[in-house]
């Protein structure tokens, strides 16, 4: 039987699907819509081409992941999710025109699996658990990351108007205005105005609803003289029209800061069900949330990553070399696993106590004029290689093997 490709064009409320054979012939292609029934006549489709359950067709299409992806990988075919800014590169193949359809981009991915497909990945047959993990945890990152912003937001607004709000809070790390008793305190009192006649009772009684247990009393005298103090201020009517920003932004802040704790809770209980995380925490620096940042984004796919080489590709740890005659560059990779390189960064930094091994490879990159940054990500370089061989082997941790004495010595 003549092998067959096929690719999807997704849309909001349709696709569009392209079978080509061998030699690039078009012998199928539909538009069907984007619920149950498109489903049905898809899979109705392939299988009078040719698919059966002992060679399914591959499937080409840019969207990773979503109902229709997921319902694909169901039926035990190697979905492959294309960048569009390949297909458009791919594009070109075919004409010069510059001409594109939604009927023509289906083709093309159809093509780019006949031509191409070993120079692509399919989506990695992850275990639903594994899965599951991978939503949390970027969830749970998407929620810091959205806190970081909101405290920069609110930390220049707190500049224009609200001189007072700022010092309070300038001993807390990053500013403070995200912590606890921050939140309190600026929702208490959103405008200078407001802060000046607070009483010593009401940041007693706010800082204890924030959690505060220890040095109440030098916090709580500290805060009435500053904001008893004489600061710049701007015309009243603007400054409470400032005000009633900054309680809308702390609204959107609470409301962030109690996701990420609670998609922190659900990551850590889902990280703990899964074999692998044994492994993973028993590395230096990996914590339940780190470890579970890092499955999320390897997997428990074992076939995923060929060998270390390309997972470290993959984390950006490892670097990029690009050599043209007697030229000779060695640059930092930029096109990698963004959420992966973050994670790697943490760990990696949070390994320099644990690990002696670890801190002497730090100190020897240091020492060759590496930045702090580079030479953390030779150390993650390092982990995640000695990670990938650990979640093959099925092996804990071992300080000897990762950073053998020899090594150390020499570091």
């Amino acid at each position: 039987m003549a092998k067959l490709f096929c690719g999807i064009d997704w849309a909001e409320h349709h696709h569009d699907v392209a079978v080509v054979d061998g030699s690039g012939v078009r012998v199928a292609k539909a538009r069907i819509t984007n619920d149950a029934a498109g489903l049905r006549t898809l899979l109705e489709l392939l299988a009078e081409v040719g698919d059966h359950p002992g060679e399914p067709i591959p499937v080409a299409i840019e969207k990773p992941h979503g109902l229709l992806v997921a319902s694909l990988r169901v039926t035990g075919r190697k979905v492959f999710a294309i960048n569009p800014c390949a297909v458009s590169r791919y594009r070109g193949r075919h004409g010069m025109a510059g001409k594109k359809s939604d009927e023509q981009d289906a083709l093309t991915l159809a093509n780019i699996l006949r031509t191409d497909m070993a120079a692509h990945r399919p989506l990695p047959a992850d275990s639903d658990l594994a899965r599951a993990i991978t939503v949390l945890a970027r969830a749970q990152q998407d929620a810091v990351w959205d806190r970081i912003q909101l405290g920069q937001r609110i930390r220049s607004l707190l500049h224009d108007y609200y001189a007072a709000g700022l010092e309070a809070f300038a001993h807390l790390r990053n500013g403070g205005v995200t912590k606890a008793e921050a939140r309190v305190i600026l929702a208490l009192a959103p405008t200078p105005a407001r802060a000046a006649t607070l009483t010593r009772g009401q940041i007693r009684a706010a800082l204890k609803r924030a959690g505060r247990a220890r040095h109440v009393e030098q916090d709580v005298e500290r805060l009435h003289q500053i904001f008893r103090a004489e600061h710049m201020r701007v015309p009243r009517p603007v400054e409470q029209a400032m005000g009633h920003q900054l309680t809308a932004l702390l609204g959107q802040l609470e409301a962030t800061c109690t996701a990420e704790q609670d998609l922190a809770t659900a990551v850590g209980q889902a990280f703990t069900q899964h074999p692998d995380a044994a492994i993973i925490i028993s590395f230096p620096g990996v914590g339940p949330l780190v470890g579970a940042r890092i499955l999320a984004e390897l997997g428990d796919d074992r076939t995923r990553f060929a060998d270390a080489r390309g997972l470290k590709a993959y984390a950006g740890s490892a670097p990029v070399t690009r050599a043209s005659g007697r030229s000779l560059h060695i640059m930092n990779r930029k096109v990698k696993n963004d959420r992966l390189a973050a994670a790697g960064y943490v760990w990696a930094f949070a390994a320099l106590r644990p690990s002696p091994g670890a801190r002497a490879h730090y100190d020897r990159r240091r020492n060759a004029d590496d930045p702090h940054t580079a030479a953390l990500r030779h150390l993650f370089n390092r982990l995640i290689g000695c990670l990938y061989h650990c979640l093959q082997a099925r092996k804990t941790y071992d300080e000897t093997t990762a950073f053998p004495p020899r090594l150390a010595a020499a570091a």
